[in-house]
């Protein structure tokens, strides 16, 4: 019987996403799409190492995993706008003190790839504490699930690390034994929720704004209550809610207010993140069109700025604490209900 590692069953599965995203998303997703692209290779190299035993990769794996956490970084930092980036140059430097390790000090190797995966993971901690509105490029539709990735990326990485210290363990007590079985099965499941995390997250990723809509000198010295009103009107004029694409970003620029200046706001006079202050509006929307037309729930959802079931679903029983359909049955218009 052919033996298939398990590895290139995960490697498989990844795959399938990376075409499947690969087809329906934007040129502004290459972050994820590599990083999704890195796990299948560093898949199948597992297997070929533990699975065909070809001893030659050994010196490809570590290198192949000290690229894995820059990468998370990249793809989860092309989410924020690019001027919060602070040197990026720096992310090519682990791959490179990975193969000097390998040339001039081994047994060094597996501490430093547990200091890369911890150190990475803290970073992404860290620019998870700003929030869904810390991913200004993230769609408002996606920001919550995106914002969930980049904290399920960070534990990835912990539990990479953690597989590390169990690897470098075992061959302290039993002189590597178990490391097959380790490395082809349990470290695996830090490459598939990796792939996982990246699909989750490009796909909040907004396609690219229109020409038309370029910066603005943004003044420093709004006040709360006058930027509240600013972006409301900007709402309500210009029915901007139900851009499916609308991201913090985007909406800082159309109104002329520094992004944080806007999730400041919010956050204090409205007591919510900015995505659910616009999934308000979109709300608002829906219900009017449950209760005033026809129109099937699922076209209502597309109609008032929404892209998936799932997030439009949570977000009504926020607001209104119950699910569409029960919505609409009890506040029908009276000239359909009788229809």
């Amino acid at each position: 019987m052919l033996f298939i590692p398990l590895p290139f069953v995960v490697a498989l599965l990844l795959a399938i996403r990376f075409v499947v995203l690969l087809r329906n998303q934007e040129s502004g997703n290459r972050p994820f799409l590599a990083l999704i692209g890195l796990c299948i290779l560093q898949s199948i190299v597992v297997g070929l190492r533990w699975g065909y035993d070809l001893t030659a990769l050994r010196y490809v794996l570590p290198v192949l995993a000290a690229a894995v956490p820059p990468l998370v970084l990249a793809s989860f930092r092309s989410l924020i706008q690019p001027d919060r980036a602070d040197m990026p140059w720096l992310n090519g430097l682990p791959p490179l003190v990975v193969m000097a390790l390998l040339l001039f000090a081994p047994y060094l190797i597996d501490v430093a790839l547990v200091v890369i995966f911890v150190g990475y993971a803290a970073i992404l901690l860290r620019l998870a504490t700003a929030g869904p509105d810390g991913l200004e490029e993230a769609r408002f539709d996606g920001a919550a699930g995106a914002h969930k990735a980049l904290l399920i990326a960070a534990g990835a990485l912990c539990l990479s690390a953690s597989f590390d210290i169990a690897v470098m363990l075992d061959f302290e007590w039993s002189r590597g034994e178990n490391v097959p079985m380790m490395v082809s099965n349990a470290n695996l499941l830090s490459l598939f929720l990796l792939g996982l995390t990246a699909t989750v997250a490009a796909r909040a990723r907004a396609l690219p704004a229109s020409p038309g809509e370029a910066e603005q000198d943004p003044s420093a010295d709004e006040r709360d209550r006058d930027v509240l009103e600013r972006v409301d009107r900007l709402l309500a004029t210009q029915n901007l809610f139900r851009d499916e694409n609308l991201t913090l970003a985007r909406l800082a620029r159309r109104a002329g207010v520094p992004a944080r200046q806007i999730s400041g706001a919010i956050n204090r006079l409205a007591g919510k993140n900015v995505s659910q202050y616009i999934n308000d509006f979109r709300i608002a929307e829906a219900c009017r069109l449950l209760r005033e037309t026809d129109m099937p729930v699922t076209a209502a959802m597309f109609e008032s700025g929404f892209q998936t079931k799932s997030n439009f679903n949570r977000e009504f029983r926020r607001v209104t604490t119950q699910s569409p359909a029960n919505w609409r049955a009890d506040n029908r218009a009276p000239s359909l209900a009788g229809g």
